[in-house]
């Protein structure tokens, strides 16, 4: 158990994977305002930084080199290509949450969800679905991205989805409030001690 601000909370790591425009990023920016108390891990990646986002919050941004360095040096739990573009989970960090007993959540896709699976069987599992690949659709355009990735990441929801089924957890995002609620009703069912 961890103590942090009076609190006493459960040591777990929470794994959680969605679609592309799914909108799990508001989801658990608005989850780390309610739950201070709960790391956060940063993937790392070779893709481009966008317009409001912050090396080191987002994503610790590095080049292709660098990111094929830390693959030899074994620095990462899961790495993976998407879209051309590497991510990947730093091993020590995750490792080092868990040792120390603090909570902590990885955001990652299903593919990298099934190793971390391999390696921490008693992970929580949480999948944002969108209400519709229709809404998905508006959501990606909504972000302002190349007509040509939406195409892209439109034809990998379909298999996306379908891997929810493969979680713990279903939590769909059709009213940010209400699944807001939802999904923090899981974390303090897993952090509280006595509760599951």
């Amino acid at each position: 158990m961890s103590y942090k601000d009076g609190r006493i909370t459960v040591a777990r790591l929470f794994v959680i994977s969605a679609p592309s425009g799914a909108g799990k990023t508001t989801l658990l920016n608005r989850i780390r305002k309610r739950f201070p108390q709960i790391a956060y891990s940063v993937s790392h990646t070779t893709r481009e930084i966008r317009p409001g986002e912050v090396d080191g919050q987002a994503y610790h941004f590095v080049s292709v080199e660098e990111f094929e360095k830390m693959i030899q040096a074994k620095a990462f739990l899961e790495w993976t290509q998407v879209y051309g573009q590497y991510y990947g989970t730093s091993k020590l960090f995750i490792d080092q949450c868990l040792a120390d007993q603090e909570p902590v959540i990885l955001e990652i896709d299903f593919q990298g969800a099934r190793k971390v699976a391999r390696i921490y069987p008693d992970r929580v599992s949480i999948f944002i679905m969108p209400p519709s690949v229709a809404v998905l659709k508006e959501r990606l355009r909504g972000r302002g991205e190349d007509p040509v990735k939406i195409a892209c990441r439109l034809a990998e929801a379909g298999t996306e989805m379908a891997e929810g089924k493969n979680y713990r957890h279903i939590v769909v995002n059709d009213d940010l409030d209400r699944a807001t609620d939802e999904l923090a009703a899981l974390f303090k069912r897993y952090l509280t001690p006595g509760l599951r």
